[in-house]
């Protein structure tokens, strides 16, 4: 039995202890939150003691930590955790900071303890089915991939002023996404981008709609597409188009009842939101973190494609700065 310590009892905290509480391999032993109240009511919830961070971290009883703290504070708790003997899953990204990530990427390798990145979405049942089916080389090779990411609605304005960005924040997860599908990192990234939706995110020096497309060193082509405003619900796509057919991972859709009658055809929306669209993923991703934690193994997403995925956001940052495309080697 995996004993876990978690770091962080936020909203997403408050997702991840459900998982850990109901994983047969494992136990939630211990929360810690910079606000005790939150800490106590999880605690409370799934019988767990209540502690602070360093006393999670020091505790010989506790095997793993899952943080899920401010992003300021994760390569410090990284570290920290690895240096202590922890297995740890950390919640993307692994700092706003390329040159800091890169820091704890060169600490966290000389301990030999196994860190995962909540990139959650790998584990979504549709897009891992579709990367299996790329693997198998369902539809030939890859050539051109496009990955839609809208969201329903703006976050708050104070969120997007510490947010770290769209790049770093929103669409980090379709850069790791893309490498996840491609198989490799690209060599250059574009990125046109401006803020359409709310002119206070612009204000606050941050875009909510943007392009960036992602270049191959064999000349393959990857799109994202993120928004902050879909009014229809979460809008989450893939689609690649390979040398010999085309592989879609459409929506999840709040039911799958068609309407048809003289006035037309009519569904469901998406899901509203990310808790609606990814809950089986986070438990997934659960699952296999545990696993690698048992075993010792690497685990399905590494600190180094934590690092990957911020450098992609860096790159599409400084290239939305120039207006010019960006060597992924130059950031």
């Amino acid at each position: 039995m995996l004993s876990v310590g978690l770091l962080g009892a936020g909203r997403i905290g408050q997702v991840h202890a459900v998982n850990i509480a109901g994983h047969t391999g494992s136990r939630l032993a211990a929360v810690s939150d910079v606000h005790e109240p939150a800490a106590q009511a999880l605690a409370d919830r799934f019988g767990a003691s209540v502690a602070t961070s360093d006393a999670i971290l020091s505790d010989p009883n506790i095997d793993a930590v899952l943080i899920a703290t401010s992003t300021d504070t994760h390569a410090d708790l990284i570290e920290a955790a690895t240096a202590a003997g922890k297995a740890v899953l950390c919640e993307k990204p692994v700092d706003l900071s390329l040159q800091r990530a890169r820091a704890c990427q060169a600490t966290v390798a000389s301990t030999g303890k196994p860190v995962m990145v909540g990139f959650n979405r790998r584990f979504d049942p549709n897009f891992s089915a579709l990367q299996a089916a790329v693997a198998a080389r369902e539809i030939g090779k890859p050539e051109l991939l496009s990955i839609t990411s809208f969201d329903p609605a703006p976050p708050p304005l104070a969120y997007v002023k510490v947010s770290g960005g769209l790049f770093r924040d929103m669409m980090i997860h379709d850069f790791d996404m893309a490498n996840f599908i491609m198989g490799q990192a690209p060599v250059c990234v574009s990125a046109i981008a401006s803020s359409i939706v709310d002119p206070q995110i612009g204000e606050a020096g941050d875009v909510d709609t943007a392009v960036v497309t992602l270049t191959y060193g064999d000349g393959r082509i990857a799109v994202i597409k993120n928004s902050r405003r879909a009014v229809y619900g979460y809008d989450q796509r893939v689609e690649l188009l390979g040398s010999d057919g085309l592989l879609q991972a459409q929506n999840m859709l709040e039911n799958t009842v068609v309407k048809s009658t003289t006035a037309g055809v009519t569904g469901a929306k998406p899901t509203y939101f990310f808790l609606e669209r990814y809950m089986p993923a986070y438990a997934a991703e659960w699952s296999a973190f545990v696993a690698a934690a048992k075993s010792g193994s690497t685990p399905p997403v590494s600190l180094d494609d934590g690092v990957a995925a911020l450098a992609m956001a860096e790159a599409a940052f400084q290239s939305w700065q120039t207006g010019g495309a960006v060597a992924l080697s130059a950031v």
